[in-house]
């Protein structure tokens, strides 16, 4: 069983479900990537310490890429698996907090 056959059937999708997520997670991650430098540069002068980079990366730029996520994976019709996810992270984190 290849890897594709193996993530349809973890998801409980289709073929064509399957690759619209592929495509979103694909999309999300160089959207985020293509962003990531103007806004942190908007954010901070470039002598800013990698450290405060980094910090300040967690906070905005990893739920970016969250956003970008679900907002892809909405329009290629994978917006319920994607909401799910988001959900069970959320969960998790608030967990995690306790």
């Amino acid at each position: 069983m290849g890897l594709v056959e193996r993530l349809r059937v973890k998801w409980g999708v289709g073929l064509w479900g399957t690759l619209a997520i592929l495509l979103a997670f694909a999309l999300a991650g160089t959207t985020t990537l293509r962003l990531k430098d103007p806004i942190l540069g908007l954010l901070m002068p470039d002598d800013t310490s990698d450290t405060v980079r980094w910090v300040v990366y967690l906070i905005l730029v990893m739920p970016l890429y969250q956003a970008l996520l679900l907002a892809y994976g909405t329009l290629l019709g994978q917006g319920r698996f994607f909401w799910s996810k988001l959900g069970a992270i959320g969960r998790y984190l608030v967990r995690s907090a306790d």
